[in-house]
């Protein structure tokens, strides 16, 4: 295939995972309010007593599309993975494309396991620091428009963030890293987690904290993972 043909290919996968995000976002308005019941748990198990305000007349509108789009964007992951798939498996040898499956699969997994760790673990934790570390006498305004985009971005980013043994996986079988290689690497791996964690989670410590210590350890899996199933490297790194 030549450049151009990839870049086709790319934009048809892109257009089918735009789609599909697209429909379950149509099906998930239908529950929306079902969704913001779910979505309000991490909030009141750390801080029971609050509300949620909105001042802006569209507010209410805005915020049942982005919970519907975060719902589409959460059950569109594995037919996003899929169409990654197809896009590289030309790159793969044919016992490897039979494996789309338990990759699929796997992927699916750690993505809804990142997003379960952020929703029960992370964020009632999170919204708790925030709201002790404020200076004594202040009353809180919660708005919902910040609360619901706060949130959105520590799902996306966990769920995101632990598809790392994935990716990983995906590299050693086109043979483009090894775990020698993974190992030697540690440090800058450390270092680019850190800055990367401070770069798609909230401004505070705590936060960026939380993302970069599971996603380390994501890293120790994914040396593993590509030991136990990467081919030898193509000679590209």
């Amino acid at each position: 295939m030549s450049f151009l043909d990839h870049l086709e290919e790319l934009r048809f996968r892109i257009i089918k995972c735009l789609a599909s995000i697209l429909i379950f976002s149509i099906a998930a308005y239908i529950f929306s309010d079902q969704i913001y019941t779910i979505l309000q748990i991490p909030l009141y198990k750390a801080v029971p007593d609050i509300k949620l305000h909105y001042f802006k007349v569209t507010e209410g509108f805005t915020i049942r599309v982005k919970m519907s789009l975060l719902a589409g964007m959460i059950v569109s992951v594995p037919v996003i993975l899929y169409q990654i798939w197809q896009f590289v498996v030309p790159g793969l040898y044919e016992r490897e494309k039979r494996m789309v499956v338990p990759v699929v699969a796997a992927g699916s997994i750690f993505f809804l396991l990142g997003a379960i760790f952020c929703f029960f673990v992370v964020l009632p934790r999170a919204i708790a620091f925030l709201s002790n570390v404020a200076f004594e006498g202040l009353e809180p305004t919660w708005m919902i428009q910040e609360y619901f985009s706060f949130m959105m971005r520590m799902i996306l980013a966990f769920g995101v963030a632990f598809e790392l043994p994935i990716v990983c996986f995906f590299l050693g079988q086109l043979g483009i890293i090894n775990s020698k290689l993974m190992a030697k690497g540690r440090r800058y791996a450390l270092v680019a987690i850190v800055i990367l964690a401070a770069i798609i989670t909230p401004p505070d410590v705590f936060s960026q904290v939380v993302l970069a210590l599971p996603v380390y350890l994501l890293y120790e899996l994914s040396i593993l993972v590509v030991k136990l199933t990467g081919r030898k490297s193509r000679g590209m790194i």
